[in-house]
């Protein structure tokens, strides 16, 4: 088995002291490979996910990250240890240009490792590369979803986090955010994910976590998920066969 390059264990978490919405949950991501937390609305998903990136409370449990502890380190000190993450919303300055969004990203390099780091980028994203000198509030919702990744991806992360990284997508951009996703993978970043497309992420993930009321529900392979009736009804919008 391919050791674990994110390890959460027992994780409290919440915004306000004594008050947790995240129970002792535990999660697992080893190299490459993309992982996906379902549940209601409710659940703990994106606060499990704030807590590791070091913005929301951290209140109990241990993380680790390439054999280190990380628990409840301050988000600045886990991006420059290679945690990456891309919040659901307010994810783009849209004041400012592509490349500007792309140069906060990579605040923390030298100058010449930046240019090396746009390059990357950009060939990774042809599309921002195209119109890198328009602003953020003109791009669309799925070339936001794509700026918030790559501006994540310019410290080139062992680790990407991505809460809701679909929401409010039509059905196409949906499928070429996956798909990119699924390249980063390929690539050898570890993808943790939360998302509310549970079907959709599930088909392109290796393993998945089902929350419910802030606590570990289910775990397993993401086919086992999908093919499994109860997940179905609870969660996947039916019974439907496994894709």
């Amino acid at each position: 088995m391919i050791a674990s390059v994110l390890c959460a264990r027992n994780v409290v978490a919440g915004y306000l002291p004594g008050l947790p919405v995240v129970h002792n949950v535990s999660v697992d991501l080893a190299p490459g490979e993309i992982v996906t937390i379902i549940g209601p609305n409710g659940a703990g998903k994106s606060t499990f996910l704030k807590a590791i990136a070091g913005l929301a409370l951290f209140e109990g449990g241990e993380v680790r990250f390439g054999g280190h502890d990380v628990s409840g380190q301050q988000a600045h000190e886990l991006v420059r240890r290679g945690i990456g993450f891309a919040p659901q919303s307010g994810n783009v300055f849209t004041t400012l240009s592509i490349q500007e969004n792309l140069i906060v990203g990579g605040h923390s390099l030298g100058r010449a490792l930046l240019r090396e780091r746009l390059a990357s980028v950009y060939a990774r994203f042809p599309m921002l590369a195209a119109r890198k000198s328009a602003p953020g509030r003109v791009l669309s919702g799925g070339q936001r979803q794509m700026l918030a990744i790559a501006r994540a991806l310019m410290t080139e992360p062992t680790v990407l986090m991505l809460d809701e990284p679909t929401a409010g997508l039509a059905p196409r951009l949906v499928d070429e955010v996956f798909a990119g996703l699924r390249r980063l993978a390929a690539s050898g970043v570890g993808i943790l994910m939360v998302e509310q497309n549970a079907r959709a992420a599930l088909s392109i993930s290796d393993r998945g976590y089902v929350l419910t009321e802030g606590r570990n529900h289910m775990a397993g392979p993401a086919e086992q998920l999908l093919a499994d009736p109860g997940i179905g009804e609870a969660f996947l919008g039916g019974r439907r066969p496994a894709l």
